[in-house]
């Protein structure tokens, strides 16, 4: 009886938000399904745009934060956007990874956190335990595996410190163009 549940279970929070909703072209179904059906904190003025992918649902996006085209989610660990964080397209925020040293491939999780006004540069990952600090940026490309300073910005892999970012911030990511 037991298996005979899992499978529809696995349906309604793995292949259905990743297969379907997130294909989507209307903002209000797919952060319904992804409030009210996931549990996912979508803050006010937040918005997740088409192709999504996300893994688990311990997630928590502030307000008025953009998640671009084709991201990859991973609240496996607890992922924690702040408010006004824009999140270029194909960005991967990875919270879980194995221990390569350990001897039976053990399963880890750190959570990642991202405060607020931080901007993540297209194709970048961000893996587990990292926090990016406030208005910090992260160049396209880079793989962020240490924490990042505020308002530093950061490039390259492994990244490391490019530049200084401008601390005199005041906009809003409120960002949800028409189908996408």
């Amino acid at each position: 009886m037991k298996l005979l549940l899992k499978y529809p279970f696995h349906f309604f929070i793995n292949y259905l938000p990743n297969h379907l909703i997130n294909r989507i072209p209307f903002y209000s179904i797919r952060h319904f399904y992804y409030r009210f059906i996931l549990g996912i904190k979508l803050g006010k003025g937040s918005s997740i745009h088409l192709n999504t992918r996300i893994n688990r649902f311990d997630i928590r996006i502030g307000k008025n934060s953009v998640i671009n085209r084709r991201c990859y989610l991973d609240g496996r660990g607890g992922l924690t956007i702040g408010d006004n964080v824009s999140i270029s397209p194909e960005v991967h925020l990875i919270t879980a990874s194995h221990d390569a040293q350990s001897t039976d491939f053990s399963y880890t999780v750190a959570p990642v956190f991202i405060e607020d006004f931080v901007w993540v540069g297209s194709r970048a990952t961000i893996l587990p335990g990292v926090v990016l600090g406030k208005g910090c940026i992260v160049a396209v490309g880079a793989v962020v595996s240490k924490n990042v300073e505020p308002f530093t910005i950061v490039g390259g892999i492994p990244a490391k410190k490019i530049g200084i970012r401008n601390k005199e911030l005041d906009y809003h990511c409120n960002w949800m163009p028409p189908f996408d």
